[in-house]
């Protein structure tokens, strides 16, 4: 994918920068690693610090000093997990700040323009997430709106994605970005993406429907939604399996949310080119650390005097100097160098393993 900021490869697994911030990873390791594309939050951000100071800061890659690839979600899944602080109706969805309370108003206009405003390269439509279970009424009406919704943010995106904030501050410096030019000197045809997300809950024939409408409307990368919200994994898979049939193959299909690292293997093989998922983060502040011999708790009793490494076929930054008996040790302490550690594992294993999926796609066929 030829974005804005970089070049992306795919199969591509998308660390989650919720707030501007892969948790307890500073943008210079996460290049050492090999991200080469996070995910930053409309909702979180527009509430703090703002939309609007992001604008005037130059846009999210500079606020945060990221020079690669961002995509920005709608805000559509977390105004869906507030539950009983928001009221969806035809216009949008008002809903109460977890933060102060205070009231707020998304429509598919705003999340387009919050998004722009970010200066992203890749914002995704406004969306209603199905809860699980949904019947199917509930299902087809959320679809629908949906739908709906995905028309009026591709037409206001489209009308407004020249917007974007690293041109409207050329007096401000700009740090060279890491595999090529400054970030307030992106080419004039660099234009930012908008993907549509195909939802209608578990149902096979509404998936079918989301996804087929959606390709009508000719976005350039279609994601499917409105899973890991409770359903068993297996009915994931099936909806995954289900819904990519019918999604072009030359445009990026996107999975999001998901999932441990034998699913993204799973699902890039199937033909799924971009994950995203905050485990490998979330899990690492819990000792939990992904490795070639399965997952392990690293604040096991077991690992007390264990001097090998998290996982000895690992090459990272932390395997190769810290062994288990210290980051056992570190999570003993409640030592915040442990979630720094163990995350930098976890997503150097994640990354890795995606990394290895491309090399292998890159690989010239035997001949027969």
């Amino acid at each position: 994918m030829t974005l804005p900021h970089t070049a992306v490869e795919t199969p591509v697994f998308m660390p989650v920068g919720t707030v501007a911030s892969v948790k307890a990873v500073p943008q210079h390791l996460l290049e050492e690693l090999g991200a080469q594309i996070i995910l930053g939050n409309t909702y979180h951000l527009y509430l703090r610090p703002g939309h609007e100071l992001i604008r005037r800061m130059g846009g999210l890659h500079r606020f945060m000093s990221w020079h690669r690839a961002i995509l920005t979600d709608s805000g559509g899944f977390q105004v869906f997990s507030l539950n009983e602080l928001r009221k969806v109706t035809e216009d949008g969805v008002e809903f109460r700040s977890h933060l102060d309370g205070g009231k707020h108003f998304f429509s598919p206009e705003h999340s387009m323009d919050v998004q722009i405003a970010l200066g992203s390269d890749i914002a995704m439509a406004f969306d209603e997430c199905t809860e699980y279970p949904a019947d199917y009424a509930r299902a087809r009406k959320s679809l629908d709106l949906t739908l709906r919704w995905a028309e009026r943010s591709k037409t206001h995106f489209d009308a407004h994605k020249h917007e974007r904030p690293w041109n409207q501050v050329p007096s401000h410096p700009s740090p060279a970005a890491q595999d090529g030019a400054p970030a307030s000197n992106m080419p004039p045809e660099a234009m930012p993406s908008l993907f549509g997300i195909v939802q209608g809950g578990m149902y096979k024939d509404l998936r079918r429907e989301a996804a087929e409408r959606l390709v009508e409307m000719d976005f350039p990368g279609y994601a499917i939604g409105g899973l890991s919200v409770g359903e068993p994994r297996e009915l994931t898979r099936e909806v995954i399996a289900e819904t990519l049939p019918y999604l072009p193959k030359d445009k990026p299909r996107y999975v999001m949310g998901v999932g441990y690292p034998d699913e993204i293997v799973e699902y890039a093989k199937m033909g799924v080119d971009m994950m995203d998922c905050v485990l490998p983060t979330r899990a690492a502040r819990h000792g939990l650390i992904f490795t070639s011999e399965g997952r392990l708790n690293i604040k096991n009793r077991r690992f007390a005097e264990d001097h090998g490494p998290l996982d000895p076929e690992c090459g990272c930054m932390v395997c190769q100097r810290y062994s288990r008996a210290y980051l056992r040790h570190l999570m003993a302490s409640q030592e915040p160098l442990a979630a720094v550690l163990n995350t930098l594992h976890n997503l150097a294993f994640y990354l890795n393993t995606m990394q290895r999926l491309r090399d292998r796609l890159d690989t010239p066929l035997p001949p027969e």
